[in-house]
């Protein structure tokens, strides 16, 4: 029976021999190993064979992480931080919800220059956000996040490079206000849209009435030009027509003056010529008078046709011997005005 426990103790005793002995380290990860106290070596991925109950890994107690934690991983890790509140730089208090991305860049100083990696990161950040967030104006905060972010990540970075941690990237997810300011700010937006709203409308109307009013100045053109060109063309047409005219009296009055010269003796053409002869035989002689009665004639056809009308014909001499005698009568009264 005493030789069975003493088996089992020396079983015992080389297990707990070749666990402190026999390290595997993952991939990624290392370990702080330490001699009689002092640092000794860097253990990284793979097997380690160590001096028992002299060699002892390192453990690290940091916030979030299980207490005596010997191996510090190597690979990117992010802090999802807690709520931080701030107050801007116009006096409104501001909660304000971000996450960092950090990594494990020199696990020798993360270990040794620093108790709480993790701790101090979160110090870090609360006091960065309230410094950048103390400079800022409550609009400035809400639309220039990815200011925020860079500033944030200089400030951490900068502050844990002696500790052997580098700060990739700082984002705020969420920066909420108080109640009643949201409410303001809500009502703000609002009228803001409902201003642009009618900036628009107004500039809508007043490019319409622009098009509208030049449409009109165009077609108040066209119509000009058009009556331009119409009345152009109505006086040429008026102008040759009336020139036609001229020229059909000129060739009739050469036509009648040729029949009569024919027709006559030559004894009355030298009296029509000869202005010693006498005013009656001139008359009959001359084409235009001729004419002129042809045309009164046609007159007193004209009026002749309307059923209400009546026509009193008078011979040709006759009336210009009442137009004559009427010219008389008007001497006579302005001789007597005079004296």
């Amino acid at each position: 029976m005493g030789l069975v426990l003493f088996f089992l103790f020396l079983t015992a005793a080389l297990l707990v021999v070749a666990s402190k002995t026999i390290r595997i380290v993952p991939q990624a990860t290392v370990i702080m190993v330490e001699r009689l106290g002092r640092f000794h070596k860097l253990a990284d991925s793979g097997l380690h064979i160590l001096v028992p109950f002299i060699d002892k890994p390192r453990g690290t107690y940091w916030t979030g992480t299980s207490p005596g934690l010997f191996s510090i991983d190597m690979r990117e890790q992010f802090l999802d931080m807690p709520l931080q509140a701030a107050i801007t730089r116009d006096n409104v208090q501001i909660v304000v919800d971000s996450v960092v991305y950090w990594q494990i860049t020199d696990p020798l100083k993360a270990v040794y220059e620093v108790v709480d990696l993790i701790g101090g990161i979160m110090q870090l950040s609360v006091t960065g956000m309230r410094s950048v967030m103390g400079d800022m104006e409550l609009d400035q905060c809400l639309s220039s996040r990815e200011e925020i972010n860079g500033k944030l990540r200089v400030i951490l970075d900068e502050a844990t490079d002696k500790w052997g941690v580098k700060v990739l990237r700082v984002d705020v997810k969420n920066i909420n206000p108080p109640t009643d300011v949201r409410d303001t700010m809500e009502k703000q937006m609002t009228a803001e849209r409902n201003r642009r709203a009618l900036v628009l409308q107004a500039e809508g109307e007043r490019e319409a009435a622009v098009t509208r009013a030049d449409g009109e100045k165009q077609a108040a053109i066209a119509n000009a030009e058009g009556g331009k060109a119409s009345a152009i063309l109505r006086a040429e047409g008026a102008a040759q027509a009336r020139l036609l005219t001229a020229q059909a009296e000129a060739e009739a009055i050469t036509r009648i003056t040729e029949g009569m010269a024919q027709s006559l003796p030559q004894d009355h053409l030298e009296s029509h010529v000869n202005m010693s002869a006498s005013p009656a035989k001139a008359k009959l002689n001359n084409p235009t008078h001729y004419l002129i009665t042809a045309r009164y004639i046609e007159g007193l056809k004209d009026m002749a046709k309307s059923d209400n009308t009546r026509v009193i014909f008078i011979p040709v001499q006759t009336a210009r011997l009442l137009g004559n005698a009427g010219a008389i009568t008007e001497i006579f009264s302005r001789v007597r005005e005079r004296t």
